[in-house]
């Protein structure tokens, strides 16, 4: 086989999705698009405001315009465009040179594993976590290692302390998080700051915690806490996905707490990684976001369809936990074996992910950036695949 073996055997991780997207647009073709219930894909239809396009197709007619290579951290009305909205964000003042603009949230991700992981080390996430970190991980050299949170899908620094080990070297936090939708608060990021702190001098080397953020601007009554007060080995990860809706534009950013240990040196050496995978983040794309301002798309429609998602979800029976961000639930299966329910939710045509793929069996995740007539339309759907469900375990 021509194919590494280290990536053939990863392979077996993409088969969850892989089937649920192929089984979907089987699916689609057999019933139609509107006839299939997608909850299964985190794709964020706010699209771009229309001063954000009209400010680039004001760049794209200008003949000044330059398409050569940029500066592989970011060119510097970009940096410091992103510099001067995280110190006001963060209250710490944060420096252009701080700032390393990246393809995309993932893509920050990945430099910055690459920049401060040997192989073997490890990664602890509290779970549930995004699906891709273990690709991450895995792309670094690194083994994830998952902790437990509280029933609220919110951080327990007790649980995180417990997995920390002399080989631990990030701590990674997704806040919205991507799936359960909680929002962390300023006590339980004080907490975690209080217990790496603790653990680096206990290890006798750095812990470093990345603040995954690319769903800060959407959130429900809820706000999320600054990460640089909490710790001062932190970096933070953001993208213009879901703020700007610029998801296919793969357009992010890492930016180093000033006060961290080696802050320069990991911005330099995050920069030169970034070299190597992909020159530089899209220029363009850099030059329209340093213009932008407070541009952002309207969040609004997020917030009427979580309501409606959760009056579906309760008045079907299932038990979970309101999103305080983002866009997704992640409900209790009715069932232990979650891949078993979301096949019963299939038949119904209802197309959600198994919990297993995020860290957290038995329970699914149901993204709401869909129509709100998708959500109103599979209201039968999902009382009947949660009445079968109990009725094949006599519940």
């Amino acid at each position: 086989m021509p194919i590494a073996p280290p990536i053939a055997s990863r392979l077996a991780a993409f088969a969850v999705i892989r089937d649920m997207f192929e089984e979907g647009h089987r699916m689609k073709e057999r019933f139609g698009a509107e006839g299939v219930y997608d909850f299964s894909l985190g794709n964020p239809d706010a699209p771009p405001p229309e001063t954000f396009r009209g400010l680039l197709r004001g760049l794209v007619a200008d003949p000044a315009l330059d398409h050569g290579y940029a500066p592989v951290a970011g060119l510097p009305e970009a940096r410091a465009a992103v510099a001067e909205r995280l110190s006001a964000e963060q209250g710490i003042e944060v420096p252009p040179q701080a700032v390393v603009m990246t393809a995309g949230a993932s893509g920050a991700l990945n430099v910055l594993l690459r920049t401060l992981c040997e192989p073997g080390d490890e990664l602890v996430v509290p779970a549930p976590y995004f699906v891709g970190y273990e690709n991450y991980a895995f792309l670094a050299g690194a083994r994830l290692v998952a902790a437990a949170t509280d029933r609220r899908f919110h951080l327990d620094p007790e649980a995180i302390a417990a997995v920390l080990r002399p080989k631990t070297r990030v701590i990674l936090i997704n806040s919205p998080n991507n799936p359960s939708g909680a929002v962390y608060t300023p006590a339980e990021l004080e907490a975690l700051g209080a217990v790496l702190e603790e653990a680096s001098s206990r290890l006798h080397r750095r812990l470093y915690l990345l603040a995954d953020e690319p769903y800060r601007t959407i959130t429900f009554g809820a706000a999320v806490a600054p990460v640089f007060p909490a710790y001062a080995h932190s970096i933070l990860v953001n993208s213009f996905s879901k703020e700007l809706g610029l998801a296919g534009e793969r357009l992010g950013y890492l930016a180093v707490h000033p006060a961290a240990e080696d802050a320069a040196h990991v911005v330099e050496a995050a920069s030169a990684v970034n070299s190597m995978m992909v020159v530089h983040a899209p220029a363009l794309f850099q030059r329209a976001i340093a213009r932008a301002g407070g541009i952002r798309v309207d969040t609004a429609h997020y917030e009427r369809r979580r309501t409606s998602i959760c009056e579906v979800l309760e008045a079907a029976g299932y038990d979970f936990v309101p999103p305080e961000g983002a866009f997704y639930v992640f409900p209790r299966s009715p069932l232990a074996d979650d891949r078993r329910f979301t096949a019963l939710l299939r038949e119904e045509r209802i197309l959600a992910s198994p919990g297993c793929a995020f860290g957290v069996p038995g329970h699914f995740r149901l993204s709401f950036a869909v129509p709100e007539k998708t959500i109103l339309a599979a209201r039968e759907g999902f009382r009947r695949a949660r009445e079968r469900a109990c009725a094949a375990q006599g519940g």
